[in-house]
This record gives structure tokens, sequence and C-alpha cells, in this order.
């Protein structure tokens, strides 16, 4: 077992782990993934019965195609055990330890990067040694490797975080050197964080999912849908220099990852979400449903053409334009049901990423933004918990209280939560935002698109 995978959701299951498996089948190796739950026992109790194998399917316009994966070995559930997760990534066997917990799991503040210290969590784990958070773990088993006097593993997110290696790099450190500076200085100097830039669209696997592949005569408790389409650009920096043959299935090893996750956070993430929100309020259910919408598709192509990638640098051999053109056909896929709910999650953790990178930066060149500036009011709309039928939106956010009080205050009030926009930011988009939240109350959604478009 050469991997601990912390956050074993679906995601990782139908994109990291079946590149794993795939370099194993090309070129050896024992990376047999070990994952690791840091909330609940749910995959577990789904895989285990099974011998932690499971079917990944692909869904394109001209079918489905079901894949058995294997490469899964164990699932521990952290806080049933965290000394047993600690005792598995301290293990000379273990090279890397992956990750895919979110941007809410690196308990950090959005808009600087750095470890939010008043977190529970990390209080938790600054006073604790059997600890919760995926920080946490890290430091811990990273101190305990060190007192064995073995290697750093190499610590490898695939999340959708900018310059994600760093930003976690940064977080374990500040953890560390709170409970040991020569502990932090170790990492710093053993350690590697590769940046990573991940890519394929992931919808919750449901209920009826299970029931059509059993209808096929494949029982799985916890399959996963994917696109065809997937995309992995990693950082070729590994402690030891080892790692899987990626290369040998497709993966892009290169010495810089920043252009690529500019590309794909603001392009395909930013517009995500801006359509998750405006979507979502106007009444639809999933990206397709948006896109097929012919307000909503011209916004989209807009905010591309118009907005996003005049504040981008290609990466070498990218065309923009044409990875514009994919996405949309991407988005237009109706085997992908993936609900703009979901992509509506955890918007406090998303926006300053997704969104506020590229405002900030056309702010700075002079370049309006009126899209995007939609986009955001669209996102303080939902959080207020109202759609534009009436109805109540379930918000899905660690700040959703907050946001709730906030919301209520109006514009200024939600602009004013440094955790999510800095400061000098937030007066540059007031003006902006305030009136395209008016439009939105005034004309709902879909008009306020219509207006734009």
């Amino acid at each position: 077992m050469g991997i601990v995978h912390l956050g074993l959701g679906a995601f990782f299951r139908a994109h990291g782990a079946v590149y794993v498996a795939e370099a194993m089948a090309a070129s050896g190796g024992d990376w047999g993934i070990l994952g690791v739950s840091l909330q609940s026992p749910t995959v577990r109790d789904a895989l285990a019965p099974q011998g932690f194998a499971y079917w990944a399917v692909e869904q394109g316009p001209g079918g489905e195609v079901p894949r058995r994966i294997d490469v899964v070995q164990n699932v521990l559930v952290a806080p049933e055990d965290p000394a047993a997760v600690l005792a598995a990534m301290a293990d000379a066997g273990v090279k890397i330890v992956s990750l895919t917990v979110t941007e809410k799991g690196y308990c950090h503040n959005p808009a600087d990067g750095r470890i939010n210290q008043q977190h529970p969590d990390i209080v938790h784990d600054m006073a604790n040694p059997l600890p919760r958070s995926a920080p946490g773990f890290l430091v811990r088993a990273l101190a305990l490797r060190r007192a064995a006097g073995l290697a750093p593993f190499t610590v490898m997110t695939c999340d959708n975080l900018p310059e994600n290696g760093h930003v976690l790099r940064g977080v374990v450190l500040d953890l560390a050197r709170a409970l040991d500076p020569g502990l932090a200085n170790w990492i710093a100097t053993e350690g590697r964080f590769p940046c990573t830039m991940v890519d394929r669209i992931v919808p919750a696997t449901k209920p009826e999912d299970i029931q059509r592949l059993a209808a096929q005569g494949i029982t799985d408790a916890a399959p996963v849908m994917h696109e065809p389409f997937r995309q992995w650009v990693v950082e070729d920096s590994f402690v030891g220099g080892l790692r899987p043959d990626l290369g040998a299935v497709g993966v892009q090893l290169v010495a810089d990852v920043t252009a690529y996750e500019h590309m794909k956070l603001r392009m395909l993430n930013g517009t995500h979400s801006a359509l998750a929100y405006l979507g979502y309020l106007a009444g639809h259910q999933t990206i397709s449903d948006t896109v097929a919408d012919p307000v909503f598709a011209r916004f989209v192509k807009g905010l591309w053409a118009d907005e996003i990638i005049p504040a981008l640098v290609p990466p070498p051999g990218e065309n923009l334009a044409a990875y514009a053109q994919a996405l949309f056909e991407r988005y237009a896929n109706p085997a992908i049901r993936h609900r703009t709910w979901q992509i509506a999650m955890d918007g406090s953790q998303k926006l300053p990423q997704r969104i506020l990178g590229t405002l900030a930066e056309n702010i700075a060149a002079g370049r309006p933004s009126p899209g995007l500036m939609l986009a955001v009011a669209g996102w303080m709309r939902y959080v207020g918990g109202v759609d534009d039928a009436g109805a109540a939106i379930e918000v899905k956010d660690p700040l959703a209280q907050m946001l709730k009080t906030a919301a209520d205050q109006g514009v200024a009030a939600l602009l004013s939560l440094r955790q999510v926009f800095p400061e000098t930011l937030a007066q540059a988009l007031e003006p902006g935002v305030t009136a395209a939240h008016a439009r939105l109350v005034a004309l709902g959604a879909r008009a306020a698109v219509e207006e734009l478009a």
C-alpha cells in the first residue's frame, strides 16, 4: 500500500484512483490506496462488503460504459480510530498522502490562504495528539515519521484551489510551527507538496443510478458516475522521486501547474459556480438544463470571451477559445445530471478562487466584468435562502448562518466578510455588485441574465 488518501469521495474514486489503477497496470508498483474518511463511515460501510472494489461508469451522449476499479484496499474512518489513521500514514511503505477534502477541509482563510487558528478542529488539533482535521493528521503523521527516522511522504492535494500545493504547504507549516518549530523546519526542507490540476465532472450518485446498474447485473452500493473527459496536471515534485508511472496513462507531468489551474479554475469552476447560482435561482436543476436555456448559453459564452479569457495566460499548447467550446459541449451533455444545488455548496470557500481572482485582475486592468458581478450577486441572493419562485433554499456552507445574517442586511454586509472578500477588492466591487443585486431582486435571475446577455 503506497498511497493514503484523505477524503475518499466520488470525485477521487472517479478520477485519481482510476489513473493510479491504470498506472499500476501499465508499469507495476505497490501503489494500492488506503482510503480515509474524515467524517462518516458511509463510504467504508458501502465498499467493505464488496471488497472495496467499485464501478466507475462513464456517461456519454451515446450511453454508459461501466468499469470495475479495484485499487482501493481498505477504508478507515478517522473519528472511530484516529490513532489507526496516523499509524497507517506513518508506515514506511506509504510514499504519498493525497487529499480531496474540498476547500473547507483546509481549515484556512480563503482570502489570504493562512490557517484559521480559530477553526474548532484546529483548536482541537493544537491541544490533542489525536487530530480531527486534514492538516492535523498530516502534521501529526509527519511528526511520527520524523521521530522514526523516516523520510516524509509527499503530500498531494487534488482539490480545486489555485496553487493548491502551496496553500496546503503553508497551512501545514503554520500548524507545525505552532506545535514544534523544529518539525516545521524539517517539513519545509524535506517535504514535497506538488501542485495539481484535476478535471472531470462527477455528479453525485443517485439511487436510480444504483438501480439501473443492478438491472444490468452489476451490484454496487457505491458506484461513481463521470463524464468521458478527464485531465490531471501534476507538478513533478515527489519525495525521492517516488510516484506511480502517471505519465504512462496520460497525466501531464510539468514543472509549473499555475497556468493550467488558472485556466481550469476560472473557465470551468468559475462558470460552473456562475451557472449554479443564477441557474438555481431561475429554477434550473442541472447544468445541462441551464445551458439548454439559450439565455444562459449566451451568458456563459460571453463570460468566457469577454471577461475570463482576457485575464488568462494560456498554458503551453492550449487554445483558450477551443477549451471554452469544449467546456460548453461538456456542460450540455444530457447524460451528466450535475445538480446546480450540488455545485452551489460551500460558496464562501469557492468564490475567492473561482471568480474573485478574475474580477480583481479585470478591475486592475480596467476591463468591465458585468457578468461576473452578476454571478457574485447571484451568490448573495442564493445564500439569502430564497429562490426567485419564493421557495426556501437549503444552503450548505460552513458560514451558512453568518451569510444568512449578512444577506438579510444587504450587499454591503456580505462584502464586509473578510473570510471571503479582501477589503480593497470589496470596495472596488461594491458599486457593480450592488447594481447587479438590485437587478436580480427587481427582475429575477433569468431576466437579469437575459438583459445582460
